[in-house]
């Protein structure tokens, strides 16, 4: 299946030329690059979090594959639904899925369900193309959205994940997709998200799903981000770096509802 733009546009510019421009503005340049197990990155409008995105794919050398584990905000598809054939397009570029991977990450878990439906208008993974396309040409994705999960689910999808990429012979990073708060004045946004991003930086998952359920902090992509940490952990991360923090308020001078934006990059 071939996956058109859904956002492009809205999201991010639409055109090819404008979109270059786009990205390369936030594109940081000189940067000691890390070669990143994990990286959780924001999935706003560019014009909102492309700065602190655009900070981590400066960081980080490009794998061959990255596995993107995103929210599912539409509510199509099953619960945790992985396309896993055909190539997403962009106005700069086309990404084709690694179908080799794709294949043993369904064939580790019954969770996953091969899925086309739960990608076709979400937005989560297809905002970090532009970021990753402007880096490497020759990047491949596996797209998994995740609709409802526990923290056990989470982690049997982490380990099936985990195998998969052992199981191959090139690099492959896991990208989850998350804002953080939303909504609430810039003040709680970054005291709520401060809990949130310790247990992250502490390379602790059940810190990180328990923390957001019980503070009830509205981290729209905290099931990716727990199977991203538990997958880092289990391919050998031991270090976790926050690139960089910032909320919408810093963009749009409006502090009293706010998205919250964090950048962070695991490595071993």
């Amino acid at each position: 299946m071939h996956r058109t733009p859904a956002v492009a546009g809205r999201f991010y510019d639409g055109t090819s030329a404008g979109l270059r421009k786009q990205v390369e503005q936030y594109v940081v340049s000189d940067q000691p690059l890390m070669d990143a197990v994990g990286i959780m990155v924001p999935h706003a409008g560019l014009i909102y979090s492309g700065s602190v995105a655009g900070q981590v794919y400066s960081s980080i050398s490009m794998p061959k594959t990255f596995v993107m584990l995103g929210p599912n905000h539409t509510g199509l598809g099953p619960a945790v639904s992985l396309m896993d054939n055909g190539a997403w397009e962009i106005p700069t570029g086309i990404l084709n899925i690694d179908r080799k991977l794709a294949g043993r990450i369904l064939q580790g878990t019954a969770l996953a369900a091969g899925d086309s439906q739960a990608h076709a208008y979400e937005h989560s993974l297809e905002v970090q193309l532009p970021f990753i396309a402007r880096f490497s040409a020759a990047v491949s994705i596996v797209p998994i959205a995740i609709m409802s999960a526990s923290y056990d689910t989470c982690r049997e999808l982490a380990e099936a994940i985990v195998k998969a990429v052992q199981g191959v012979d090139y690099p492959v990073t896991i990208l989850a997709s998350s804002d953080m708060s939303h909504y609430v004045s810039d003040r709680v946004a970054r005291q709520k998200d401060k809990k949130a991003i310790e247990k992250i930086l502490g390379l602790d998952p059940r810190g990180l799903y328990d923390t957001v359920m019980q503070e009830r902090i509205s981290m729209c992509g905290v099931l990716p981000a727990t199977v991203m940490l538990i997958a880092a952990q289990l391919l050998g991360a031991k270090n976790a770096r926050l690139i960089n923090y910032m909320t919408s308020g810093d963009v749009s001078g409006d502090y009293d509802s706010v998205v919250g934006y964090a950048g962070i990059v695991l490595s071993r």
